[in-house]
This record gives C-alpha cells, structure tokens and sequence, in this order.
C-alpha cells in the first residue's frame, strides 16, 4: 500500500477519561506521524456529516448524540499503510471483543463508549478528513528519523 493518511477521533470517553495521551503515544511509538492535531467539539451538522454511512441505522442518532456530548480529539496520523495499521492497533469496535493490547481492548467499555474512532478505508479517510481539517491544517514535515522507521 505505501504511505497513508487516517482519521483518528479520541471520542469524548477517552477524553474525559484521560487516555489521549496514552492513545498518541501508541501511535508515534509505532512510527507512525503526527501530522495534524485538535480538540474540538463537534456541531450537529459536523456529527452527522461524519456518520452519514450510518444514517439509516437504528444506532444513528445515539451515535451523533454521543459525539457531541464532549468534546474530541481530532489527529490524522501518516505512515506506511496507516490505516490498517491504525485499524489494527484500535482492535475491534465492540470493546468487548477487542484483543488485549488493543487500545479498545486495553480500555473501551462498550460498544459505543470505545474510546476511538478511526478511518476504515482510503474512501472514508478522504469523506472524514475534510470535516476536522482543513487542507493548511494539516502540516507535513520530516522527522528526521524516517530512514529508521
């Protein structure tokens, strides 16, 4: 696949649990880059535009409700097949089935409050990203370290 972008929300049970930081650090210690970064909350239009695929499902607007009841923390993260790799390192969506070492499984406690949201594929990173982010948000940049990784 080569290098991508995904979308990752801290949801509001991760903030207000505290475990941004923990979550951020997962991703760089991975290699993964942080290019783009924000706490925010989200409008009601920004929620349902994000969950728009979810629109005519009965869990819809407990999701868009849920969303806005705190705020997030919006990064997109960069690197070689990231979102795989995000998708991965978050573990199943139902925390209950997420395997350990899994921030959903290290943390989630249901299926709703499960810690983070990330992109599923390229089509959904490119359907997300605008919505936290705008193009001069986003800010690429070497490391240094990228001969490493």
């Amino acid at each position: 696949m080569g290098t991508e972008r995904t979308l990752v929300l801290v949801k509001p049970d991760g903030l207000k649990r505290r475990l941004a930081g923990e979550i951020i650090s997962r991703f760089e210690r991975k290699g993964l880059r942080l290019i783009a970064l924000k706490e925010m909350r989200l409008t009601q239009s920004m929620a349902e535009e994000h969950y728009s695929v979810h629109r005519d499902k009965p869990f819809y607007r407990d999701l868009v409700q849920y969303i806005i009841s705190a705020p997030i923390l919006a990064m997109i993260l960069e690197g070689n097949n990231a979102i795989s790799v995000v998708r991965g390192m978050c573990g199943a969506t139902d925390g209950s089935k997420a395997a350990p070492g899994t921030i959903r499984g290290d943390f989630a406690l249901s299926i709703q409050n499960n810690i983070v949201h990330a992109s599923d594929s390229l089509e959904s990173y490119q359907h997300e990203a605008p919505i936290f982010f705008a193009e001069e948000e986003i800010l690429v940049f070497s490391y240094g370290d990228e001969q490493l990784i």
